[in-house]
């Protein structure tokens, strides 16, 4: 566990908790490490919602199949980034989503009750870990609405044009690249990935982005 300290000081959950305090208080929390290849399944739908998933390496997806069987991506999820968090608080029953590994991934998982709830050693660190749940919970909020701004739109190319400019802004650059294939744009997108492939080739000839792979520049923008 000792050499993943250095992504649980980068992770939100842990901001304004001193180094030595980590240590005492993964073992107040329960926590447990657990590994997985990549594609698989960290969580699957249908899950119970309990815990929050602390990614301490590699790379990992959340996805949703609706009942047709469309695969779209929610999110990415990065090395000191949380998941979960927010079906654990909520007190679902089940989770409506899957969490899939892209890489050999190494997770750290704790019970939401563990955090939320102060022990009986009554540990200072309880009440700021309260707040810096609430702080992500906001943040992703604001996310969650962004994905909804773009999905929204009513054709695949302003779904597309939409999500590039988001890209730009967030890289502050034109240039940029994004974490994702083709079929995985399309996922996140929510299109279809043959109309996805068109756009972006009428987009590219009438010269208002250059695409290479997961490459992106906007031009005249």
């Amino acid at each position: 566990m000792k050499k993943y300290f250095s992504v649980l000081r980068s992770c939100p959950l842990f901001q304004n908790i001193a180094d030595e305090d980590i240590p005492g208080m993964l073992g107040c929390l329960g926590a447990k490490l657990v590994c997985y290849d990549k594609k698989e399944s960290i969580l699957s739908e249908g899950d119970p919602a309990k815990n929050v998933g602390i990614l301490l390496s590699g790379a990992a997806q959340i996805v949703r199949v609706d009942y047709f069987g469309n695969r779209s991506i929610v999110a990415d999820i990065s090395p000191s980034e949380l998941f979960g968090e927010a079906f654990a608080c909520a007190g679902v029953e089940s989770l409506p989503v899957d969490v899939i590994a892209t890489e050999d991934t190494a997770v750290l998982f704790i019970d939401c009750i563990r955090i939320t709830q102060a022990c009986s050693h009554a540990c200072d660190f309880h009440r700021q870990m309260i707040f810096n749940l609430m702080k992500i919970m906001a943040l992703k909020n604001l996310i969650y609405h962004q994905k909804i701004e773009i999905t929204s739109r009513r054709s695949t190319r302003d779904k597309l044009m939409t999500y590039l400019l988001m890209q730009s802004a967030k890289n502050k650059s034109n240039s940029f690249d994004i974490p994702y294939n083709r079929q995985e744009l399309a996922d996140y997108l929510e299109v279809e990935r043959s109309g996805l492939s068109a756009e972006i080739g009428k987009l590219q000839k009438e010269g208002v982005i250059v695409s290479n792979r997961n490459h992106f520049e906007l031009l005249n923008i």
